[in-house]
C-alpha cells in the first residue's frame, strides 16, 4: 500500500490534520488507520471542554498564558505557550464552521465554564460530552473528503526507518528518516507494508498501563513505544496527570470520569468525615491545578485508610447540574446515586501524559518526515503539568501547523512526494499457543500493578528502583515471546506497555526534585532543573 500522507489515530488531532491536509492538497491521498472504530479515541472521552479566550472583555490571551506556565511548574516553553494560546481561538472557529456544537446561553452567548487552575470562565463545552461532540463533527467533515480514507482495525506495528532497510540506526545516527509503517490488518490477520511520504503520529495516549485510568482500553501508548524503538526522542514521560475525581468502582476500568468543570460549577470535596479538605492544602482550595487537587486526595486517603474520596454536590443549582452535566447525573443514577441526596465517591486514576514524542513548534519529531499531534507529542505547552482543557486546543494548534510546515516544505523541497521502493517486507514467523496468551495476560496485570504501586502520585527512589527491575524482567520475557511468536495485538500492546512503563520510571528516576506531577518524598523540594528529561 502506498500512501501521500498517512496518519495514525481518528482523534481531534489526526482528523483535524487530515482535514487540514485534504484542502490543501486535494490531489494526494490521506490514509487514516485506527485500531479500533473510527471514533473510539481518547477523543471521545473528553468531558470537560476546551480552554480558549472567548470572552475578551473579562479574559484575555495574557491570563491564559498565566495560568498555563503556572500550572506547568516552570517547564512549560513560553513561546509555545503563547502561540498554542494566541492561535487558538482561530482553530477553534474553524470546528464550529465544521459543524461542532458548543452550548449557549439564552442570549445566544456561548455559556462558559471554568476548572482547576484557571482564573477565569473560559472553556467551550457540549453539556459533558465535549470530546464526543467534536469527534461526530470531524468524522462527519472526513466523510465529504474523497482524498480521505480511513481503514478502521489496524494495528500500527512499528514505524519503517533505514534500519529496516539493513542499515544500523542508533540515537546518533543522523537524517533518520520515516518511510511509512509495517501493520496489522486486524481482520484479515495479515501484516502490510505502508510507504508514506509523511507520516503523522496521532496515536494518543497511555492510560493503560495503570490498573485505574479513565482512558479506554485502545489507550496503550503504540505511537510513543514505537517511535522510542525507532530512535525518535522522548521527552517528560514522568509526567503523568491523574484526574482527580474518577467515579470510583470497585475493579472497574476504565473508570468513569466526572469532569473537574463539576468543581468549576461548586462541588466541594470532602473526605469520609464530611469534611472539605482542600482549603488546608492550597489557597485556590477545589480549584487548584490537578496535580495538587491528586496529592491532596491522595494524602487524605491514605490518611483516613480509605480507597476514594466524595464529591458533593448537593449545594448545586439542580436543574443546571442535570442540563449541564446529564450523562454524569444519568451514570450516577443508573448506581444509585442521587447526586442531590448524595455524595460521589471518586477516586484518582491515571488520565493523561503530558509527555511523548518530542517535536519543534510545527510538530516535526526527531525523525525525518515523522510528525506528531495530539497526547502522543510533546511541544512544550503542559511542561509538568496540563492546565484542565488545554489538550484539545493543543491538539487543534499543532495538526495545523504540521499541515502547514508540510505546505511548505512540498513547494520547496524536490522529490518530495516519493516512495522508498526498497522497503522490504514484514518477516512472519512463529506461532502463538493458548498458553502464551496467558503469559501475556498475566504479563499484562503485573505491570498494571507495578505501576500502580510504586510510580503512581507519590513516588519514592527504592519503589522506582523496584519497579525497575520488575519492567526489565517483563521485558525480556516479552521480547522473547515476541522473537518466537506470530504476531498478536495483544501481544504487540503488552510491548508497547512495558515501553511505556520503562520510559516513565527512567524519566522519573533522573528527575531528582518534585516538580508538578512527579512528586519524590525523597526529593520533596523543587530544584533548578528547569528542562525536559530527554530518552
Amino acid at each position: 500500500m502506498k500512501t501521500d500522507f498517512l496518519v495514525i489515530g481518528s482523534g481531534i488531532a489526526g482528523l483535524t490534520f487530515a482535514l487540514k491536509t485534504a484542502r490543501k492538497f486535494p490531489d494526494k491521498t490521506i490514509t487514516i488507520l485506527t485500531k479500533a472504530n473510527t471514533d473510539e479515541t481518547n477523543t471521545k472521552y473528553a468531558q470537560g471542554g476546551i480552554a480558549v479566550v472567548n470572552d475578551t472583555l473579562r479574559d484575555s490571551f495574557q491570563k491564559h498564558i498565566a495560568d498555563t506556565l503556572v500550572a506547568g511548574d516552570g517547564l512549560c516553553n513560553e513561546e509555545i505557550v503563547n502561540l498554542v494560546v494566541r492561535e487558538g481561538p482561530e482553530r477553534v472557529n474553524e470546528i464550529i464552521a465544521w459543524g461542532a456544537e458548543f452550548d449557549k446561553n439564552k442570549s445566544g452567548d456561548y455559556q462558559l465554564g471554568r476548572e482547576g487552575g484557571h482564573s477565569e470562565y473560559r472553556i467551550l463545552h457540549h453539556k459533558d460530552v465535549t470530546g464526543s461532540e467534536i469527534e461526530r463533527a470531524l468524522v462527519a467533515q472526513a466523510a465529504t473528503f474523497p482524498n480521505i480514507v480511513i481503514y478502521n482495525h489496524w494495528l500500527v506495528l512499528d514505524i519503517i526507518t533505514q534500519h529496516h532497510l539493513g542499515y544500523l540506526v542508533t540515537k546518533a545516527t543522523p537524517d533518520i528518516t520515516c518511510f511509512g509503517v509495517y501493520a496489522l490488518n486486524l481482520e484479515t490477520r495479515k501484516i502490510e507494508k505502508i510507504l508514506a511520504c509523511v507520516t503523522v503520529m496521532a496515536s494518543g495516549g497511555v492510560g493503560q498501563v495503570y490498573r485505574t485510568t479513565t482512558n479506554p482500553v485502545i489507550a496503550t501508548g503504540d505511537g510513543i513505544a514505537m517511535a522510542y524503538r525507532a530512535k525518535c526522542r522522548i521527552e517528560n514521560m514522568e509526567f503523568i496527570q491523574f484526574h482527580p475525581t474518577a467515579l470510583y468502582e470497585a475493579g472497574i476500568s476504565p473508570s468513569f470520569l466526572i469532569t473537574e468543570a463539576v468543581r468549576g460549577d461548586g462541588g466541594i470535596l470532602r473526605n469520609k468525615n464530611g469534611e472539605a479538605f482542600m482549603a488546608s492544602y492550597d489557597p485556590r482550595a477545589d480549584l487548584a491545578p490537578r496535580d495538587i487537587v491528586a496529592r491532596a486526595i491522595d494524602t487524605e486517603m491514605k490518611r483516613n485508610g480509605t480507597e476514594h474520596v466524595y464529591l458533593d454536590c448537593r449545594q448545586m443549582d439542580h436543574n443546571r447540574f442535570v442540563e449541564h452535566f446529564p450523562n454524569i447525573y444519568a451514570k450516577c443514577k443508573k448506581l444509585g446515586i442521587d447526586v442531590f441526596e448524595d455524595m460521589i465517591p471518586v477516586a484518582p486514576a491515571a488520565h493523561y501524559c503530558c509527555g511523548g514524542i518530542k517535536v519543534d513548534e510545527s510538530g516535526r519529531s526527531s525523525i525525518i518526515n515523522l510528525y506528531a499531534c495530539g497526547e502522543c507529542s510533546s511541544t512544550g505547552l503542559h511542561g509538568a503539568n496540563r492546565l484542565a482543557s488545554n489538550s484539545l486546543l493543543e491538539a487543534l494548534v499543532f495538526a495545523h501547523r504540521c499541515a502547514d510546515d508540510i505546505e511548505a516544505r512540498a513547494a520547496r523541497e524536490a522529490g518530495f512526494f516519493s516512495f522508498n521502493e526498497s522497503v522490504p517486507d514484514w518477516n512472519v514467523k512463529g506461532t502463538l499457543a493458548p498458553k502464551e496468551m496467558i503469559l501475556i495476560t498475566q504479563s499484562l496485570k503485573e505491570l498494571q500493578q507495578v505501576m500502580s504501586d510504586y510510580v503512581g502520585i507519590v513516588r519514592n527512589t527504592v519503589r522506582l528502583d523496584r519497579a525497575m527491575k520488575r519492567i526489565d524482567l517483563l521485558h525480556q520475557e516479552t521480547e522473547e515471546l515476541y522473537k518466537s511468536s506470530t504476531v498478536s495485538p495483544q501481544l504487540c500492546e503488552l510491548r508497547n506497555l512495558i515501553t511505556i512503563g520503562y520510559l516513565i520510571v527512567k524519566g522519573a528516576g533522573f528527575r531528582k526534585e518534585s516538580r508538578g506531577l512527579h512528586y519524590n518524598t525523597d526529593f520533596p523540594n523543587r530544584s533548578n532543573l528547569l528542562q525536559p528529561i530527554v530518552l
